[in-house]
């Protein structure tokens, strides 16, 4: 893959800016009350720190590692619980923050995972991208960034074949591009 021809989708400060934003909502609806933050690895973790930063209650953190990409650029079908230990999530505001709402089946296997396994206070699902064209599993965020075309994104946590999270800004590459 030639980076070089990445084309930039998102800037550093769109993305900012709508972080704020969306902390905002959150802050709101939690109204300072204790909220435990479920940060989905690898890809979700520079959007859960960035907007984190911004909420203004009490706030414990959990990462899980969970994976539908198998190294390429389109999802398995299948998704793999590579880490999924969480603490009693029983009566308390979950929050789970993901990079991107693709075909929906992690966000619905985590949401499935939690309402099986706890009766928490309430349980909230972040995407910073949600790519609803390529939805397959009946699954909403209820709070989300952008919405996108179906293209594969590069950048801000987004990676391929591992490589290239740590930029600052969301970019695509064409298909043609990738091969």
């Amino acid at each position: 893959m030639d980076i070089n021809k990445l084309k930039v989708l998102f800037t550093e400060e769109q993305i900012q800016n709508k972080i704020k934003e969306m902390a905002e909502e959150m802050n709101s609806f939690y109204n300072g009350e204790e909220v435990y933050a479920i940060c989905v690895l690898k890809g979700a973790v520079m959007f859960a720190v960035d907007l984190v930063k911004h909420f203004n209650m009490p706030l414990k953190m959990e990462f899980i590692r969970l994976s539908s990409y198998n190294g390429g650029t389109s999802t398995s079908g299948k998704v793999n619980a590579v880490d999924i230990s969480l603490p009693d999530l029983n009566r308390k505001n979950v929050l789970i923050i993901e990079d991107i709402v693709d075909t929906g089946l992690t966000a619905k296997f985590l949401l499935d995972f939690i309402g099986c396994n706890f009766h928490t206070k309430s349980t909230k699902f972040c995407s910073l991208l949600d790519k609803k064209i390529t939805r397959v599993a009946d699954v909403d965020a209820d709070y989300y960034g952008f919405e996108v075309d179906d293209k594969f994104l590069i950048g801000y946590g987004l990676d391929y074949d591992g490589l290239y999270r740590n930029l600052k800004y969301i970019g695509y590459m064409e298909k043609t591009d990738l091969e």
